[in-house]
């Protein structure tokens, strides 16, 4: 088998359009055509939210459990500036961290149910 990226993420919320708006307005995802509950990222990846009542197949999995990291092209300026302007509270961070493709510098964040986001800046 030779995996060449994901696909899509799953996660678990209390409630779908709350999330939704969140990591829309806060993260610039835009929706994918006809879906209530998922965003594109990147152009090659989605991310899905359900809820415990229609978590189906993810019903193991609960509000706040899910850590999700995110890379953005941004300068850090910029992402903490755009941050601030939704009134987003930084976890932890900015510090030096190693990414996927070569150093970066992450900051960590919750969304509306305290699941995790790591913001990844190269």
């Amino acid at each position: 088998m030779n995996i060449k990226s994901i696909d899509s993420i799953t996660i678990v919320v209390t409630d779908i359009a709350r999330a939704i708006r969140f990591y829309h307005e806060v993260f610039d995802l835009p929706m994918v055509n006809g879906s209530k509950t998922t965003l594109q990222v990147g152009g090659k990846q989605q991310l899905q939210f359900v809820t415990p009542d229609t978590a189906g197949l993810h019903s193991h999995g609960a509000p706040g459990n899910s850590e999700l990291a995110l890379a953005t092209k941004d300068p850090l300026a910029k992402t903490l500036a755009h941050l601030t302007n939704y009134a987003v509270e930084i976890d932890d961070g900015p510090v030096a961290y190693q990414g996927a493709t070569g150093p970066a510098t992450a900051l960590w964040l919750r969304d509306p149910d305290h699941n995790l986001i790591k913001l990844v800046c190269y």
